[in-house]
């Protein structure tokens, strides 16, 4: 049976990740509301699976688990998924921003799972900081 608590993470990995997802919805991107808040839940997901795991099997049967594998395959698996987001066209190259967003998204999961909230809710904001103020200085300072 869940306890509230995981309910709440639950809750709370979904809700920073749409928040970084609404800003890109803002700006029409393709990865937007759902697929940021569905990265950073599945990143959750994954994390504490392997927690519940590790700590119902590690001690009984004495077997060895490291917890940086499950982290390490969650990076690798959303980094495939953004290189999907990225192509290149005439006018160069687009959907970096999208790709590390998402990655981004990924750990804020991670951190959810592992109890690290108030990083999460921090990284959540410094990320939408970065999409809207440094997104704007980038498109009319830099670009021009």
């Amino acid at each position: 049976m869940l306890n509230t608590i995981i309910i709440l993470e639950l809750i709370y990995a979904t809700l920073l990740g749409a928040l970084i997802g609404l800003e890109r919805e803002i700006k029409r991107k393709d990865a937007g509301f759902q697929t940021y808040a569905l990265v950073c839940l599945g990143s959750y997901l994954f994390t504490i699976i392997f927690y519940a795991l590790y700590n119902s099997f590690s001690y009984e049967l004495q077997i060895s688990f490291d917890p940086g594998r499950i982290i390490q395959s969650i990076a690798i698996g959303v980094g495939f998924l953004g290189a999907g987001a990225i192509f290149k066209n005439s006018e160069g190259i687009k959907g970096l921003t999208t790709a590390a967003g998402l990655w981004v998204a990924s750990a804020i999961g991670i951190a959810v799972a592992v109890h690290e909230y108030f990083i999460a809710l921090i990284v959540a904001f410094l990320v939408v900081i970065v999409f809207v103020l440094l997104g704007t200085f980038e498109r009319d300072i830099i670009k021009k």
